[in-house]
């Protein structure tokens, strides 16, 4: 059978498909979503009814945009730290495959409930009081909360992480924690930009919780079985 260059294309696009998706999951997780007008009043300096007048529209649609920089940043570190270790680990490529497929099955079934693993619910306690404000402590708090969302993002983060450990460049690495950041980081800026509209949209979200939460388990769980049939590649390529 001869080798289609497509065929790798097409495998990487859906690669990135899966992590940005997994970032919008992310994103609306329960114990993101309800915070995200905190976020807005931590960022901007001001109350969120504030906010929704349109005080400082312009400026806090920028200082949104340096938050979600900042914890983009640290995510695509680890993206590449995790190909780079995985280059390393080449000659026990399968072992740490097998192994990464069982963490990620154990982070599916996690989410979903049915099986509670007690330290994932420990979240980072992280002190932002003394972060100046302005652009420069939006990066700094933006990079802060990307090490205290352990709860929220951390299974799905990890999984991430393992896939791109598999990826062939550290380049790809970085683009699929790339992904995965803007999944989480678009809803929030254009949160910014129609935020009455969308904590509207919140509101009606917040019955359909569980749903999420099992549907971002289901996901993980076949990433996880799929990589350990080491049928992962062969499955997004059609």
């Amino acid at each position: 059978m001869l080798y289609n260059p497509s065929d790798m294309e097409t495998t990487q696009n859906y690669t990135v498909l899966i992590s940005f998706t997994a970032g919008l999951l992310s994103f609306f997780s329960p114990c993101i979503l309800p915070l995200i007008p905190a976020y807005f009043s931590y960022i901007t300096g001001i109350s969120i009814g504030n906010i929704k007048e349109g005080q400082h529209y312009k400026k806090n649609i920028l200082l949104s945009v340096v938050f979600v920089l900042g914890f983009t940043s640290v995510f695509t570190m680890l993206g590449a730290s995790a190909t780079w270790l995985g280059r390393q680990l080449l000659m026990k490529q399968d072992a740490v495959r097998i192994a990464g497929s069982i963490i990620i099955i154990l982070f599916g079934l996690h989410i979903t409930g049915i099986l509670k693993i007690k330290p994932l619910y420990r979240q980072k306690k992280i002190q932002t009081g003394k972060i100046a404000g302005g652009y420069a402590g939006a990066f700094i708090i933006g990079m802060v909360f990307a090490f205290g969302w352990t709860p929220c993002v951390g299974p799905v983060l990890a999984s991430i992480l393992i896939i791109a450990s598999t990826e062939e460049s550290v380049g790809r690495g970085i683009l699929l924690l790339l992904f995965y950041s803007l999944g989480i980081g678009m809803p929030f800026i254009l949160t910014t930009i129609a935020i009455n509209k969308m904590l509207k949209v919140f509101n009606r979200i917040k019955k359909h919780y569980r749903k999420i939460e099992i549907s971002t388990g289901a996901l993980l769980i076949v990433i996880g079985i799929l990589l350990l049939l080491n049928k992962f590649q062969v499955f997004i390529s059609f």
